[in-house]
């Protein structure tokens, strides 16, 4: 039996994802940022293989209105190291919010969720978040809150006039 099928052109073809986090029924932090994860990474579709990338774009919105549980926000520490002895510079989650706002947060959540090989990056790229609900990607999404977005075809239509002579 070969081993291609099923592994066609509309296999790996991507998709696009909306993932809302201004809604009270959000999940916290942690529990969004490993949904995302596992679409980045395509472990959602039947062809998925750890060494293709074969995942889909995301889109979050409403980043700066997600739930954090506990005291995350003044006790989770960032970190930034220069190649300098003595540049470890600390930041909480509080401050991070302030300065590059939720989306920063929810990447580098996204970030550590993710295996730490090649891909890593690529995937990220195709996270796109936003602070509030407004995104230049309507166009391209499938799946908006986890129902699939029916796309109808424009059908142009022409009146044929017939010359009567």
């Amino acid at each position: 039996m070969s081993q291609t099928i099923g592994r066609t052109r509309l296999a790996y073809s991507r998709s696009w994802h909306h993932v809302s986090l201004a809604s009270a029924s959000t999940p916290s932090l942690g529990r969004v940022a490993s949904r995302i994860a596992i679409l980045l990474q395509g472990k959602h579709k039947p062809i998925w293989d750890p060494s293709t990338d074969c995942g889909d774009y995301v889109i979050a919105t409403g980043c700066n209105d997600m739930l954090v549980t506990g005291k995350k926000k003044e006790q989770k520490l960032y970190y930034k190291q220069t190649t300098r002895p003595g540049a470890l510079k600390s930041l909480n989650m509080e401050s991070m919010f302030r300065k590059w706002g939720g989306g920063e947060v929810l990447k580098r959540a996204v970030r550590g969720m993710l295996p730490k090989n090649r891909l890593r990056d690529k995937r990220l790229e195709r996270l796109k978040v936003f602070e509030g609900e407004a995104h230049p990607y309507r166009k391209n999404l499938i799946k908006f809150e986890g129902r699939t977005r029916k796309v109808e075809p424009e059908v142009k239509t022409e009146v044929l006039k017939r010359n009567s002579t």
